[in-house]
């Protein structure tokens, strides 16, 4: 049976988590490989709501979750997150939670940064969730990040913190914003040791036996192919890579062991934050696709940009993430609805585009070329098989798997985990 990696195929917010829950169940090991808790993944289990930043899926379901060196890990807020979980009945120990002691930490100093930046950008700010994600990523770069591993290093820790305030508090002051004091943060760092370093572990080594012994296992990605600091619209991006391609790098196993690539995509388009969106729409089946599909941001709780399907976005999606099967999620949101529209391509200049181009001003001006489909009067909710969807809706999720040039092997009709038809059981391979 093969390993599974998932990933969002537009611009995040697809529904990753309640997929992932979905395929944990049936994995042995859960990874989160990129990112941070600036992406949230709600998970709905019975009556049970449960609200994830930074903790794999996988716990919710009693399965062993790893969180590998290529996420930035915000150590309050994960220390946060467990608490609230365990509130909720869930237990978090390291006997089902590891941590890869290579992972790079969030400080909070990182946040601050973040917030002055956009402060200092007025008009032109990017959107970002002023979670420090981008300040931490690069200060990886730029190899002074504190790691999980420091904290058992008090001498370390220390020398260290004097390298990055020399770096940050220098840019703070710059841009008018309080600075930070080193021995508040070192006190503080060596208080967290103790709560954070028994979930340390060689985390590639733990994946090399797991490999060796035939487990399976789920490497959950966050935010989405579209948000990709190479392959996004940028620099309306996150900072990290959200390929599958990662899920290796990230996580300290070989490309070969990421084994089935799965993408998620809603059956209609979404963004939050600023960057382009051909296919964003301004009015009433704008607000209407909102209202239904309940988009509102898990961490931020911002309003999302609601538009129509486009199916060249995702294709590209496709394309560069190695994904090898679709997941639509929400098709539901379309119940009802008498015409629909797919973006088969971009008019940029008087000339039709099969991609979107990387440049900002192309970018600005893409206009969505489309397609019109007839909708359906009948409910798709609830449905667990083919044999429940209005004809209509089938042909509207035949036209997607012709038009991104992959096959929907799960659809997603509901919120709920079980409201789920496969058409290919990924872990097959």
């Amino acid at each position: 049976m093969a390993n599974v990696a998932v990933i969002g195929a537009q611009w995040g917010d697809e529904g990753k988590g309640k997929v992932v829950d979905w395929l944990a169940s049936r994995a042995d090991i859960v990874v989160r490989f990129q990112g941070g808790h600036n992406a949230g993944h709600t998970l709905v289990v019975g009556n049970q709501v449960y609200k994830l930043s930074l903790l794999p899926s996988g716990v919710v379901r009693g399965k062993l979750g790893v969180i590998g060196n290529g996420v930035v890990l915000d150590p309050e807020h994960l220390l946060s997150e467990i608490a609230k979980v365990t509130a909720q009945g869930l237990k978090v120990t390291p006997e089902n939670l590891r941590i890869a002691e290579n992972v790079p930490l969030i400080l909070p100093l990182h946040p601050a940064i973040d917030k002055a930046r956009e402060v200092a950008r007025g008009a032109s700010a990017i959107g970002t969730t002023g979670r420090g994600i981008g300040p931490a990523y690069e200060d990886k770069v730029a190899r002074r990040a504190i790691r999980l591993s420091d904290l058992a290093e008090p001498e370390v820790l220390s020398h260290k913190l004097d390298e990055l305030l020399l770096h940050h508090n220098t840019l703070l002051k710059g841009l008018g914003a309080p600075v930070f004091e080193k021995q508040v943060l070192l006190d503080r760092l060596l208080e967290l040791a103790p709560l954070l370093l028994p979930f340390s572990e060689p985390v590639w080594q733990l994946l090399d036996e797991a490999h060796h012994t035939g487990k399976r296992v789920l490497f959950e990605g966050a935010q989405a192919v579209m948000l990709d600091v190479d392959h996004g619209t940028y620099p309306y991006v996150t900072s990290s890579n959200t390929v599958a391609g990662n899920a290796a790098a990230g996580s300290g196993v070989g490309p070969k062991q990421i084994g089935y690539v799965l993408g998620i995509a809603k059956a209609y388009t979404t963004r939050v934050g600023s960057g382009p969106f051909p296919t964003e729409l301004k009015d009433d089946t704008g607000r209407l696709l909102g209202e239904r599909g309940h988009e509102f941001g898990t961490v931020t709780g911002r309003p999302r940009r609601c538009g129509w399907f486009d199916a060249c976005m995702v294709r590209q999606a496709v394309k560069v993430g190695g994904v090898e099967g679709l997941v639509l999620t929400k098709l539901d949101v379309l119940d009802g609805m008498k015409e629909l529209r797919i973006c088969t391509g971009y008019e940029v200049d008087g000339q039709v585009l099969n991609r979107l181009p990387a440049s900002i001003a192309a970018q600005e001006k893409a206009k969505p070329v489309y397609e019109v489909l007839t909708g359906w009067s009948g409910s798709t909710r609830g449905a667990r098989s083919y044999a429940e969807l209005p004809a209509e809706a089938v042909k509207y999720v035949r036209r997607i798997e012709e038009l991104v040039e992959a096959p929907v092997v799960l659809l997603s009709t509901s919120p709920d985990r079980d409201d789920t038809i496969m058409l290919r059981d990924p872990f097959a391979g």
